[in-house]
């Protein structure tokens, strides 16, 4: 009876995932009783616990039952291309669309339009991730933040990337800045409503398990909160750079003389379908990239935090 109430350690009645959260979170014994357990932050798992990984020999069945959909895809263009059933100025052939990126290559171009355009992306999500975190952590942990700015940062929300374009060229001009903050507002959004829903919803039981510790301020954030908010976080993370590559085409309407949304726009006016869907490949290739690129990095940080 002594034995088993030493063990627990918590309250007669108390939840078991309390109980485990206090022991990561507490120093001495405890906190090995806890890594014991598979508990290193409160109220997750540890990395040993994570899902089981595909093995080697299942990964290549996967990619090629992934490029299956892709493939159909190509061979449907090339017998609609073949067989009439659109012109050359609807849907160009996939060897009129090589023969463009050909030629882009030679003239110096090709590359040059995909890293501005990267460019542009990776520093607008930069800035709009961190101002993201930022915003939605103030909101999420504090109530007199969430009924103040949420209403006012929810209507934002529901404004389009295009309707900024006029204004930000009114108030910023027609430079790298505006493209840049452009692609910024895309990628704030996403971060902010996950950060901020992940954080409000936080086991109340844990944060009193911390608070019960000692914890409070930023660390009672970085050992309790921030990991039992860490999936959906991470989420929104990888949710707002696919919007980056979105706001990408709208940002670069804004007297753009390179960059893929360039490219699109000025293919358009000069009626070159070829280079239009070419374009559009490499933004779906790029976005896609960037995607596999971070769900890696997403694997790794959900298998160190949770």
């Amino acid at each position: 009876m002594s034995q088993h109430h030493s063990a627990a350690g918590a309250p007669e009645g108390a939840p078991d995932d309390v109980t485990h959260a206090g022991s990561g979170a507490a120093p001495g014994t405890a906190a090995h009783d806890g890594a014991a357990a598979g508990s290193s932050v409160p109220g997750a798992a540890g990395p040993g616990s994570g899902r089981a990984r595909p093995s080697g020999r299942r990964r290549g069945p996967i990619v090629l039952l992934g490029l299956l959909v892709p493939a159909v895809l190509v061979a449907a263009w090339f017998w609609s291309t073949a067989a009439g059933v659109f012109t050359p100025v609807q849907l160009p052939p996939p060897q009129d669309v090589f023969t463009a990126a050909i030629d882009l290559i030679e003239r110096g171009q090709f590359f040059q339009h995909i890293g501005i355009s990267t460019q542009r992306v990776l520093l607008g999500y930069a800035i709009g991730a961190i101002l993201g975190l930022a915003v939605g952590a103030l909101v999420g942990l504090s109530r007199l933040s969430d009924v103040l700015f949420a209403p006012t940062i929810g209507a934002f929300r529901a404004v389009t990337g295009l309707a900024w374009v006029p204004l930000l060229a009114l108030w910023i001009g027609i430079g790298e800045d505006s493209k840049v903050t452009l692609v910024a507002i895309g990628a704030f959004f996403p971060v902010y409503t996950t950060v901020a829903a992940a954080l409000r919803h936080v086991d109340a039981q844990l944060v009193e398990a911390g608070r019960a510790f000692g914890l409070g301020g930023v660390k009672l954030l970085l050992t309790v909160q921030l990991p039992a908010a860490m999936p959906s976080v991470v989420a929104g993370l990888r949710l707002a750079l696919a919007q980056s590559w979105l706001f990408l085409v709208a940002a670069e309407l804004l007297a753009s003389s390179m960059g893929l949304g360039f490219l699109l726009i000025d293919s358009q006016n000069n009626g070159r379908t070829d280079r239009m869907i070419l374009a559009i490949v490499l933004l779906a290739v790029l976005g896609k990239l960037c995607d596999s690129v971070f769900a890696l990095v997403q694997k790794r940080v959900l298998d160190r935090w949770t």
